[in-house]
């Protein structure tokens, strides 16, 4: 079993570059299905989800190869089958989102419940109101989702609450369809318009995207085009916190200042410096931080995905803090592991207050999600003795080589195989 060993690591030095956005490459690499050109995207970031999702798009017919550093040529000419096997679907919810193209491009598509992350229920209820909206009929049985549909006809859709896999699959569903579809409430998360700029660089018609109302005017074919994926926010957000908890000096390369900015009002309210560059941003701190209060909201407020990452620092800044989760119900896991190294939380419904000034120590704990594992090596920089992560496979599935970007600027981090 594989895991990650951390030793306090205070004044983190030097400066990390971030990968292309997982939360980007996922909804694009299921929208090749929709053109029957070559794709070449850019900036893939190597992680056990892309794996997964190029594994799928195989099962499917499409031939991926490896295009140079970081890049894949995708070519989707050949569909073999609209069925999406319950052995993949299964390991990561974003392979649900093959859905939609695999609707729009063949009129079928059958998809087993989604997996991934234990994080709340996330229903796929608001894909499938999307799906009908066009005009298709959605049986659910056995475990999986069977959608047919003579034709998708556009059509004016409001979603309940501004899902972005719900605003990425019907966005790629209605890409095909006949006439003009309206999505209303929509996501407007940056990943939102990447997948909108990638549809449009294939002469994909998308307008709106980034906003709350997004149009999509249906076209008949996509052609081949060439993409390079926006930089991981949430990663960015990560490294911005290890340079804020340890007392650190970090520039982060490779990053879009306006996509992390709820991040970095709340990291100055609680003392660290901020400098934005076009395309980096420096971090100082002196370790010393003040408590304050977050209330995790959709894009552009702050992110849920930073949420465990924020328990972390605050657990050593100085006075009592609150942290609002209203984006997932089960997302405070990582809690009772963090108590095991000494953090000071109680956990109250939807809210969890920090007693600060926490004195941790190193302890053996696992990672219960993906931005768990995160927030546990950010607490293990800067608790005393070791900490042994497992259950790092989680880890793995959103962050490309962190141990070693870590040891690069000072952190005492390694892997270990048992």
């Amino acid at each position: 079993m594989e895991k990650i060993i951390v030793k306090k690591s205070m004044g983190l030095k030097g400066s990390i570059k971030v990968d292309g956005s997982k939360n980007s490459i996922l909804p694009i690499l299921a929208a090749t299905l929709l053109s029957e050109g070559e794709c070449i995207i850019h900036d893939i970031p190597k992680l056990k989800d892309v794996e997964v999702m190029c594994e799928l798009l195989e099962v499917i017919g499409a031939e991926v190869t490896p295009f140079g550093d970081n890049s894949l040529k995708i070519i989707t000419k050949n569909i073999k089958t609209y069925e999406a096997p319950y052995e993949l679907i299964s390991k990561m919810r974003a392979s649900f989102l093959v859905m939609g193209p695999l609707l729009a491009r063949c009129g079928n598509a059958k998809v087993y419940m989604p997996g991934g992350c234990a994080i709340g229920t996330r229903p796929i209820d608001l894909h499938l109101k999307g799906f009908k909206a066009l005009g298709t009929e959605v049986i659910s049985e056995n475990g999986y989702v069977n959608s047919i549909a003579d034709k998708l006809v556009g059509a004016d859709i409001y979603l309940d609450f501004p899902s972005v896999g719900a605003t990425e699959n019907i966005i790629m569903a209605a890409t095909l369809a006949e006439g003009e579809t309206i999505l209303e409430n929509a996501a407007e998360e940056p990943e939102i318009v990447d997948l909108a700029n990638f549809i449009n660089s294939m002469g994909g018609n998308v307008i709106g995207a980034g906003t709350k109302t997004i149009r999509i005017k249906g076209v008949k074919t996509l052609h081949k085009t060439e993409h390079t994926v926006i930089p991981d926010r949430i990663e960015a957000g990560t490294y911005m916190v290890a340079a804020a908890i340890t007392g650190g000096d970090l520039v982060i390369e490779n990053v879009v200042s306006s996509h992390v900015q709820p991040v970095i009002a709340k990291l100055r309210e609680t003392g660290a410096h901020i400098e934005e560059y076009e395309d980096k941003i420096r971090v100082t701190s002196t370790g010393i931080l003040k408590s304050i209060d977050i209330k995790t909201l959709p894009y552009p407020g702050f992110p849920t995905d930073m949420q465990a990452q924020f328990m972390a620092l605050l657990s050593v800044a100085n006075g009592t803090s609150i942290i609002n989760e209203t984006i997932f119900e089960n997302r405070f896991m990582h809690a009772n592991e963090l108590i095991r190294m000494g953090v000071n939380v109680k956990i109250e419904g939807s809210s969890a207050v920090l007693k600060g000034n926490s004195q941790l120590s190193g302890a053996k704990v696992k990672a219960t999600d993906l931005r768990a594992g995160a927030a546990l090596i950010l607490a293990g920089l800067v608790a005393e003795g070791e900490t042994e992560i497992t259950d790092i496979y989680h880890i793995k599935r959103g962050y490309s080589n962190i141990v070693e970007k870590l040891q690069m600027v000072g952190a005492n981090i390694e892997f270990n195989e048992l």
